[in-house]
Parts: structure tokens; sequence; C-alpha cells
């Protein structure tokens, strides 16, 4: 037994770490160090580096894992494991899933911090940023360690497994304890949050923009009442419920270039970051509508855009084209988590199915519009007339598709949004190669790590007897039709 916990602290130390000093880097070694010798270092000192934290690994498995599935980029060869024929090894797991529980630990010692210290802020924060881990967790692994989650200091060394349905339940619980928490916050100091300044009204309407696009995500599953939560927070009740009105409030760490925001990719070498190429389908679509974002996200191959299509059968390469620009490196806005733009494209969905009483039309030109100035564009002349842009009025499986074509190049570098909510609405409607994989089916979750099969079998294998084969074709909870 002692083995067994020997282990997992050594290899996990992401479902139970209780401290937050091996995830500190140089930058904030000063910061992170306790004046005071508590239990728990300050709040302050624990956010930023968090915060950080979790946007870069966002960000490098965004680039890595979510922009081969979802068409974005191709990193072309014929060898195995290759993500964009849906090859996906097994150790593509232990990443995420060791990055996000190592930072849940340090935003789980932010809300103990704000109880010691009777600071609503950090308890709001730190509920919202749980949430929004716990969420990317559930989504991309399905039934995970929730409840007994990080609980080392309590002698749980192998947590059992939580089902998505009650995960989901909890999150959502957990925005709501922060809407009322942010509703009497003060605001914190500006050095411990990069992403808001320390302004606690602009997390608050973080947190209901998050819970909107999580209501979203279950709105299929009667277990949980989305739709009517959804109308609440949009139609029926919006002075309880702020949400993202603007670009400005949108939630984004902006890398400045100064130590310690630097943007993860700055380091990266030239060559390793032109090395994946951009799709058919990304720049094709971008070309299509007369884009002028492609400027952005695009480089020129013989003086104009092209891309190579995504899934092509091994032995048929076809020729590299535009990859993604050099100055993405160091692109501040890479440091997305949920901006203005995805909100109006919410508030654009639950519109055209009627659930609530806002135009979906109006949304949906409202979140272009914004992305298109976030990126620092006016949308162009008779944009809007395009075929590929243009209205479809009674049309609801049109709606979507124009929807989220637009929600798509919106989430550009968000973690694995686009990967989600492609899943869960398959749209926009992707291009089919004839080297895919797994039957052709986008992967609907990433694989356990193998050092959990191990270090946490019988949980494990509760686990797998419940949601069903720890293979990439399972499907999680939210997408399930029968249960």
């Amino acid at each position: 037994m002692k083995k067994h916990k020997t282990i997992y602290l050594a290899l996990a130390g992401l479902l139970c770490l209780s401290i937050m000093v091996s995830s500190c880097k140089k930058d904030f070694k000063e910061i992170n160090t306790n004046p005071n010798t508590s239990e728990f270092a300050l709040p302050e000192a624990l956010l930023a580096r968090a915060l950080a934290s979790t946007v870069e690994a966002n960000m490098n498995r965004s680039q890595r894992v979510n922009n081969e599935l979802m068409q974005v980029t191709v990193n072309m060869g014929d060898t195995e494991g290759k993500i964009f024929r849906y090859e996906i090894r097994t150790s593509e797991a232990d990443y995420l899933w060791n990055a996000w529980y190592t930072q849940l630990t340090n935003f789980k010692d932010i809300y103990k911090g704000g109880e010691d210290y009777s600071n609503n802020t950090f308890m709001g924060i730190s509920l919202i940023c749980q949430a929004w881990i716990y969420s990317m967790l559930t989504d991309t692994y399905g039934d995970i360690p929730y409840f007994q989650a990080n609980m080392a200091k309590e002698g749980i060394y192998q947590p059992v497994f939580d089902r998505q349905k009650d995960i989901y339940i909890d999150i959502l619980d957990k925005l709501e304890q922060a809407n009322l928490l942010l509703k009497t916050g003060a605001n914190i100091p500006a050095f411990s949050d990069p992403v808001y300044g320390g302004v606690a009204a602009n997390w608050r309407k973080f947190g209901n923009s998050l819970y909107l696009r999580l209501l979203l995500r279950v709105s299929a599953k009667a277990e949980i009442d989305a739709v009517s939560k959804i109308k609440e927070i949009i139609d029926t009740n919006p002075g309880e419920y702020p949400i993202i009105s603007k670009n400005d409030e949108s939630a984004i760490l902006r890398w400045t270039g100064k130590a310690p925001y630097n943007s993860p990719f700055s380091t990266w070498r030239e060559g390793d970051w032109r090395a994946p190429k951009l799709t058919t389908f990304f720049v094709d679509t971008l070309t299509e509508m007369s884009d002028t974002r492609i400027q952005k996200w695009a480089t020129l191959y013989e003086g104009e855009y092209g891309g190579v299509p995504s899934g092509y059968a091994p032995g048929t390469a076809p020729v590299a084209k535009s990859y993604l620009p050099l100055t993405l490196m160091s692109e501040p806005l890479l440091g997305n988590i949920l901006n203005y733009s995805e909100v109006q494209f919410i508030i654009a969905e639950a519109a055209a199915k009627g659930w609530v009483s806002k135009s979906a039309e109006e949304a949906y030109r409202k979140g272009v519009e914004s992305n298109f100035a976030l990126w620092g564009f006016e949308v162009p002349a008779n944009y809007f007339t395009y075929d590929m842009v243009k209205w479809a009025e009674n049309n609801l499986d049109r709606q979507m598709e124009l929807i989220h074509r637009q929600k798509y190049y919106a989430l550009f570098f968000t973690d694995m949004e686009q990967w989600f909510e492609y899943r869960r609405t398959g749209h926009p409607v992707l291009q089919q190669g004839a080297g895919l994989g797994n039957g052709g089916v986008m992967p609907a979750r990433l694989m356990y790590p193998v050092y959990v099969q191990s270090a946490n079998s019988k949980n494990y294998k509760d686990a797998v007897a419940v949601q069903g084969p720890d293979v990439i074709s399972t499907q999680v909870w939210w997408q399930r039709t029968n249960d």
C-alpha cells in the first residue's frame, strides 16, 4: 500500500498536490513566497501563476491536439500517431491531466485563503476557475476524479471517478455561488490578476459567461434544465447575471512580452512553429468569405493563401503551403479564455432555437463584428451579403452552420473549445479525408493516462465499467442520446 501511495504521489502529483511550489517558475518565485508562513500562500501570491500556467497548458495542447483534430493545421507525415488522422496515442492524455489537476490544487488553496481573509472576490474567482478547469477535464476525458480530487492532505491518494452528470451539476452550482460572492466582492490587487487587473465586476461577468457556455454544452440533457437557466441569464433576470458585454471585458490573458508574461510559444524554434501547415478547410473558408482576418492567421504561399487537405491518406502527401505566421508566437490574443464574440454566438444559438427573445441574426452579426474588431479589423463592406456569411431565415441547420463557422474562428487557440463544440453540434461541417482512422468519426475523448490505470486501478476500472471502454470513440455523457 505504501508503495502505491508513493507511485501515485510521484506520478500523479496533480490529483493530490497539496502545495504549489513545484509549479512555480523563476519569475514568480518572489511573489509566491508567503511572508506569514501560514499553511496556505496568500491568494494574491497564487492567482497569477495559476492563471498563467493554465493558459499556457491550454495553448500548448490547442496547438498540438485541438488544431489537428479541428482542421486548423496538419502536422504532415506518415508516421504513426498523426492526430490529424485521428490517431491518438495513449500518452497524449498525460499532459493536460497533469497540468489541469496541478492548477486545481492552487485554485482550491486560493479559495481557502479567501476564506481565511474573508475575501469574497478571491473565493469567487477560485470557484470560477475551478469550474473552468473541471469542465475542460471532464469534456476531454469524461468521468474523472472530482469530489475526492486533490485531497492528499486528507489521506485520499486514490480518488473515485465521478459521473460527468454529477460533475456538471456541481460545476454549475459553483458558478451560482461565484456570482453571489462577486456581487459584493471588492477589487483585488492588480498585480495578482493578469486577466482583469483585479476588477471584481469583470470576473463576475466572466463567471456568468462561462455559465452560459457550460449550460449550452449540456442543453440536450434532460437531467439539467439548462434551457430555463439560459433564459433566466439572458432574458428574464440579466441584472442578477451580468455577462461580458464588450471586447474589453473578454477573459484574455494578454501576453505582454515582459516576464513573467511571455507567451509560451515565444521560446519555440521557428522551424517547429512552421512545421504544421494550415488546412484547406481553414484557409479556403476564410478565402471564400473574403475574410481579412486571414492576414493575421496565415502566411502566403507563392503569393496566395493555400492549405493542405486534412486526413489525407498515407503516401499521398500534398504540397505544403501556408502556415501560422511567426508573429503569432508572441501574439497577446492567443491567451484567450472566453471572449465577447463567443458570448454573442451563444446568444445567437439560444435565440435561433427559440429559447430566448433576442434576435439571433443581431447576435450573430455582433459576434462576427466584435471578433474582427478584436483582431484589429473592420468588417469588409458587403461581408454579410456573401453566401458563406449571409443569415438564413427559417433554416435552423443553416443558422447553426453559420454561427458555428464564425464561432470556430472566434475560438482560435482557445484550449479545446473548437473540439468540444464540434462534438456537441457537428458544426462547422469539416472535410472528410480518405486517411482518417476511428471509422472516420471525430474522437469523442482522450484516453486516461496510463499511470492512473496502475496507480488508481480499482477506481479506474470502475469508471470504465460505467462510462465504457477507455478508447477515443467512447462518448461522454453530454454527447450520448441514450442516457
